[in-house]
């Protein structure tokens, strides 16, 4: 059975860069629609029924604004 996961993104440290939407093999992450106080329109977890909790997204943040855990499933 495939793994499940769930990411949090830290809208207030995300910086737009979207490394993490790139590397995400799943495409569970978009860019957001709401401003952060930089600025910046923060990345979102949009279609968690996809993720698998590999961790990609968590790797590449520059800004440690992901957290990235397995859920059971």
């Amino acid at each position: 059975m495939a793994k499940k996961g769930r990411v949090k993104i830290d809208g207030e440290r995300c910086k737009s860069c979207y490394l993490c939407i790139r590397a995400c093999p799943s495409g569970v992450l978009a860019a957001g629609e709401t401003l952060n106080t930089s600025g910046s329109y923060p990345a979102v977890f949009a279609a968690g029924e996809k993720c698998v909790a590999c961790a990609n997204c968590y790797e590449v943040c520059p800004d440690a604004a992901i957290t990235v855990w397995e859920v059971p499933g």
